[in-house]
């Protein structure tokens, strides 16, 4: 369907609300434990489509895991540094980082790095997979919501904080 300004975009009537948060947060309790000396800060889940969004902290050097996604992955440096094995380059505070589907990738943070801080934007699950890349496991924006649940009612927050994230 066109009219004189060119073609009509359809909008649905239940439109999810918009959300809008301090990226890096005062309450330290927000940041979810992933892993030993690995965070993540949730700032949406898309339960529809199955894209998240969410800053991820690392406090030590090392790897942080070896993993691909089905789905392409868009990711900013805010602090530190971060490095795939499989690639040459280093992504610093300010870079932009695009992930294609299917590549297998080792993430590590280098050891003159302290915390690195990564905005990611997440389609699909993220599969984590050993050095044959075999599926060792996964996530996806409906386990993240759960490890959200779990860690906010331990925390004192309440699990229905992650509400606030969910689209």
């Amino acid at each position: 369907m066109f009219s004189a300004k060119g073609p009509v975009i359809a909008v649905f009537g239940d439109v999810p609300l918009e959300i809008a948060v301090a990226a890096l947060p005062d309450d330290e309790r927000i940041w979810v434990p992933q892993a030993p000396n690995v965070w993540f800060r949730p700032l949406m889940f898309n339960t529809i489509t199955g894209q998240w969004c969410n800053l991820l902290k690392v406090t030590a050097s090392g790897i942080v895991s070896r993993h691909r996604h089905p789905g392409a992955v868009f990711g900013y440096v805010i602090k530190g540094k971060w490095h795939y094995y499989e690639h040459p380059w280093v992504a610093e505070a300010g870079h932009f980082v695009y992930e294609p589907p299917g590549e297998i990738h080792t993430l590590s943070v280098p050891d003159d790095c302290t915390e690195m801080i990564t905005f990611f934007n997440i389609s699909g699950a993220m599969v984590y997979v050993d050095e044959a890349g075999a599926q060792i496991g996964f996530e996806d924006t409906f386990t993240k919501i759960d490890m959200c649940r779990a860690h906010y009612e331990k925390v004192g927050l309440g699990a229905d904080y992650v509400r606030q994230f969910i689209r």
